[in-house]
């Protein structure tokens, strides 16, 4: 996510992050090489303006120029600004409301606006435990009709039916008092997208709002529009009164700019993004979480909050009392952590939130794939029961049948077995006494201020 605009902007405050002085035109160098990263990325020109003339201001002022370590004050300046340009804080739904909230989902077709209300609905459900209603009000297409419906199935919420040839109020009225009477919490409302900004289809949202008065009613753009996203974000808050955006799309996006400009232009915030493709694949919008991400300062806190929701509780308890007692780390416990790493949206989404993930080399980038992990599982589970629980079993003919048994080579089961023995020497720390902070202090150097336990 934002991979060009994260290695364009680490490598030019790179050459003042070791500076033991800051002057006017060092500062003056690094902005203009940040001005280029920011304009290729395409964020909005008024946005950039912005952005350096701040970052400026504060940088040849007192705050660097009295700091001990200026280089380090220069790029604290540079990520408080990110902050700044993209909204400070999360600003979370406001569901406040006399049951039901209605949600009104609005934007372009093709943005993603359809598969984001399935995820919403989601995120609603399984985090804020809301009984939600779904409903397409898109009459054009049958086939966003049948998307929704399925969604619904597929996440567990309930569908309002609709048919193309319906009047889209009628059914957008209908599904809220349909709401009232099964007492949901929220209904989100699927509207009609064009390919591009019209008057019929502005009217159509318009209306559907009037009649059904949403609490909130999201603006859904393609990140990859890059600029583009802003300006039409700006022409829906002109006729719609917007109050927030989801940004779909992130992980395809290598720039930024939309993330970087539309809080600036339309003055709404993103309330969420996307960061996959699967149905868990929508986040909270955090920008200084964002903005420590573009600059190679990783993601800890969404990283914790991932493994508090998606690592299996009892599981985790049972294998920590295992480790405790001195029983050891078997390859069925090995197993059992590829499946979370796949749950958890697999390796190359877990160490993009670690600190320090910018400054690992891009040959050495290529060769996380998440591909690996179906590799490894499926040789797990080509080995007996026995074989699982005893890894010192497997010698050279075993190795063959394993590796035959998942179509694999020799030396993929020799490479696994290289890859246990090394987690298993780092769990035999972890489990000893304070082996956890000994392992947490050697990863010091990699972690942001503040995130290290005390001693």
């Amino acid at each position: 996510m934002f991979g060009n605009l994260s290695d364009r902007l680490n490598a030019a405050l790179k050459k003042l992050s070791g500076q033991g002085r800051i002057t006017e035109d060092n500062v003056k160098d690094t902005l203009r090489e940040v001005r280029m990263a920011l304009l290729e990325a395409d964020v909005a020109l008024p946005v950039v303006k912005d952005f350096i003339a701040k970052v400026k201001d504060r940088a040849v002022g007192t705050e660097v120029t009295t700091s001990l370590t200026p280089g380090q004050a220069f790029i604290k300046i540079v990520r408080d600004e990110l902050v700044a340009a993209m909204g400070e804080h999360n600003d979370e739904l406001n569901l406040a409301v006399q049951p039901p909230a209605v949600i009104l989902m609005a934007g372009l077709q093709g943005a993603g606006k359809t598969t984001s209300a399935g995820k919403l609905a989601k995120l609603l459900k399984e985090r804020h435990k809301k009984s939600v209603l779904l409903v397409s009000a898109d009459v054009y297409r049958p086939a966003a009709i049948k998307q929704l419906e399925t969604l619904a199935q597929q996440v567990g919420v309930h569908f309002f039916p609709s048919a193309v040839g319906q009047d889209p109020v009628k059914i957008a009225k209908d599904a809220v008092e349909e709401a009232k009477r099964r007492i949901y919490d929220v209904v989100i409302v699927d509207t009609a997208g064009r390919l591009h900004i019209d008057s019929e289809m502005m009217d159509e949202a318009k209306r559907i709002h009037a009649a059904v008065t949403p609490i909130e009613t999201l603006f859904v753009v393609d990140s990859m529009t890059g600029q583009d996203a802003a300006n039409t974000a700006k022409a829906f808050n002109e006729a719609l009164p917007l109050t927030g955006v989801i940004l779909t799309k992130a992980d395809g996006d290598a720039r930024g700019g939309a993330a970087l400009s539309i809080r600036t232009i339309t003055g709404k915030p993103i309330k969420f993004i996307g960061v996959a493709e699967k149905l868990d694949g929508l986040e909270p919008f955090h920008p200084d979480r964002i903005a420590s991400r573009i600059l190679g300062m990783g993601d800890v806190l969404s990283l914790i909050e991932q493994v508090e929701r998606e690592v299996d509780k009892d599981k985790a308890e049972a294998f920590a009392k295992k480790l405790k007692k001195g029983k050891g780390f078997d390859l069925e416990d090995f197993r059992d952590q590829l499946r979370q790493m796949k749950k958890m949206g697999g390796l190359t989404s877990m160490m993009e939130k670690m600190p320090g993930f910018g400054q690992i080399p891009e040959a050495a980038k290529a060769q996380v794939n998440d591909r690996e992990l179906l590799r490894l599982e499926a040789i797990i589970n080509s080995m007996t029961a026995a074989e699982r629980a005893r890894p010192d079993l497997i010698k050279g003919s075993r190795k063959r049948r394993i590796a035959l048994g998942s179509g694999t080579q020799v030396q993929d089961v020799n490479k696994l077995m290289k890859q246990y023995d090394q987690m298993n020497t780092m769990m035999k720390k972890i489990s000893s006494k304070g082996g956890l902070m000994k392992l947490m202090r050697g990863m010091g150097g990699k972690m942001p201020p503040g995130m290290m336990p005390k001693r």
